[in-house]
Parts: C-alpha cells; structure tokens; sequence
C-alpha cells in the first residue's frame, strides 16, 4: 500500500502563518497536520504502508522534507519527496508521484482531517469518501446510484446535484489504472475550470468499468484558514487522551488549567487561566494572561493577554487585551 499527499499549494489563506511555515506542517493539537493525516490514515489502513510521497513545491527547503520523511518513519513507511512548482490541478500534480501511483494506493489531501471507526476495504475497485455540506458549490461533489454507487462527479457544480461532497481522501485498488487516466488528460490538455481535475479521470474511470463507492466518516475537519484550524485544534484535543496532553514537568504558578488543553516541555504559566481547548507549544511563557479555544506555537510570550479563538505562530511577543488574533512568526503586540 502506497500513499501520496499532494500538499504543493502555498496555503495562501492561511498566511501569514504559511509565509514561513508550510501549511502542512502546523500544528494541531501539538503535531503537524500532515503528522495527524498520515497516524489517522494507518489506524484506518489493514496492510502495511510501503512508500508515502509527499509532492511539495520546491521552495519548501530541506527541514520541510526531512520533516516529512520522518512523518513517513514514524508509521513505518518510507518517505519520498516530488516536487510540483505550477498549480495546475490535483491530476497534474499526482503524476509527478507516478513511480509509486501503482498497486493499492490512498491519495489523501494534506489539510484535510478526519475520525473514524472502519477498517479500510481493498477488495473494492475505489473508495471515495464524501461528507453532507450545505454549501456544495465550493466542493466536488458524487451523485449516488440505486445501489449505493457513485454514478456522477461534478466539481464545484453552479447548481445543485448533490450536497455529498468528496473530502480529498480516496482508495483505488489498481493505482496504475488512476495514472493512465490522469495521464490521458494532460496528454489531451482536457482541463475543467482550468485545471487538471482528478473527478475527470475519476469519471473516466467510472465508464471503463470501474465501481466506486462511498465512503463515510464520523467527522471532517478543514484546516483551510485560521478559524477552521483553532476549530480543528479544538476537536482533536477532545480525541485525545487528556493524560497525553500535558507535559509531565509541567507545574503552573497560582494558575487555572481547563482541560483539553495541550501543553509542551518548557512552559511557564503564570497567574493565567489556561483552557480549554488551548495547544501551547514549547518554550512558551504566559503571565497574567487568560488564553481560550486558540493556538499558541513555540516560543512565545503572552502577558496581560486575552486570546480566545486565536492562532499564533512562533517567537511571537504578546501583550495585549486583543480577543482574537491571527499572528505570523516574530510579531510583537503591545
């Protein structure tokens, strides 16, 4: 089983947290996106995990791919590196991966999450999983058959088909036959909206013969953009063991602690109510401070704060009654 993650994008949304971080390797919950992404996918996975092959855009730098191999190690696998330096669709930038686009083959987005309670099926021909929304005209989204099959893949549709829509997490059997596919459509530069789609060489598929069928899962969770990440950094601490959360040296002054929270070696809480729902990355000080629902990275300085749905990145000097905040690495707010 092989796993390839396109994650090329420059998390433009997300800036100016993704000027000097890759999106992928935020934190949620003390661990990169992409970390929770590949962990989520092997409890979900029945076979052992060969080869995971991250498509990046070349400026990402040497840490970032390191990085990244060692996500791959932690599961098991082996980590490669490919690099797509134009945005021109998912088909287009699975390709560059295509050495391993062969066997049984998850592709799975890099700032998508999900929960859920299955063991994978690889006796099916595909697997697309697909989440209920109320706005489908930002997604692509499957039409359903009679019995239960995918019959349609319409991407971003201007009028209602369907509100099941696909959450960029997908099985194929034969990951030749997906290659092949993806392939006919730059060889014949047949673009939708203007790019390569990966739901036309689904389609494709679809009418040689092959039978997806939906998959479901308990919860999606978007990290697209600042909101959705404290969001998302609030579900995962309620996932996770509330013993796993807090470094064991961790021992706050005259402070308030409401779990979840997450909190990492070398923090200093000081006269601060802390929670819940809070991620405080290493070497983090807070005095005086009441921190809620938010993202704090490595680093950093809070006094006198009150942050509540907020994200801020590292090295960040905090001193300020703001309610909400989105700051990039090195900011200073006093």
């Amino acid at each position: 089983m092989n796993i390839v993650i396109p994650m090329a994008g420059l998390g433009k949304r997300l800036r100016p947290h993704t000027l000097t971080t890759a999106k992928p390797l935020l934190p949620i919950a003390g661990k990169p996106i992409v970390h929770r992404l590949v962990e989520d996918i092997a409890k979900v996975c029945p076979e052992k995990i060969d080869v995971i092959g991250f498509i990046i855009h070349p400026t990402f730098g040497k840490q970032v791919e390191d990085d990244l191999k060692s996500v791959a190690n932690d599961v098991g696998a082996q980590g490669k590196i490919y690099y797509q330096e134009k945005a021109l669709g998912i088909s287009h930038a699975l390709l560059f991966a295509r050495e391993i686009l062969r066997g049984k083959l998850i592709v799975a987005f890099a700032d998508t999450l999900f929960r859920a309670d299955f063991k994978l099926d690889t006796s099916k021909d595909g697997i697309i999983w697909v989440q209920k929304v109320e706005n489908p005209s930002q997604f692509g989204v499957v039409k359903l058959n009679d019995d239960g099959h995918i019959s349609d893949f319409v991407e971003k549709p201007s009028t209602f088909v369907s509100d099941l829509a696909i959450i960029g997490i997908y099985f194929f059997r034969e990951g030749e036959f997906l290659r092949d596919e993806m392939q006919y459509l730059l060889d014949h530069d047949i673009k939708e909206k203007g790019e390569y789609q990966i739901t036309t060489a689904l389609q494709n598929m679809r009418k040689k013969g092959a039978v997806f069928t939906p998959g479901r899962v308990e919860e999606w969770l978007d990290c697209g953009n600042k909101d959705n990440m404290v969001q998302t950094n609030q579900r995962y601490l309620t996932y996770l063991p509330v013993d796993k959360l807090v470094s064991p040296a961790f021992k706050p002054v005259n402070s308030k602690i409401i779990p979840p929270v997450f909190i990492d070696h070398d923090v200093i809480v000081e006269n601060s109510t802390i929670g819940p729902y809070v991620s405080i990355g290493a070497h983090t000080t807070v005095r005086d401070s009441i921190v809620i629902n938010s993202i704090v990275e490595k680093h950093c300085s809070l006094k006198g704060a009150h942050l509540e749905n907020s994200f801020l990145g590292n090295f960040v000097n905090f001193e300020s009654k703001s309610s909400d905040a989105s700051l990039g690495d090195y900011s200073v707010v006093r």
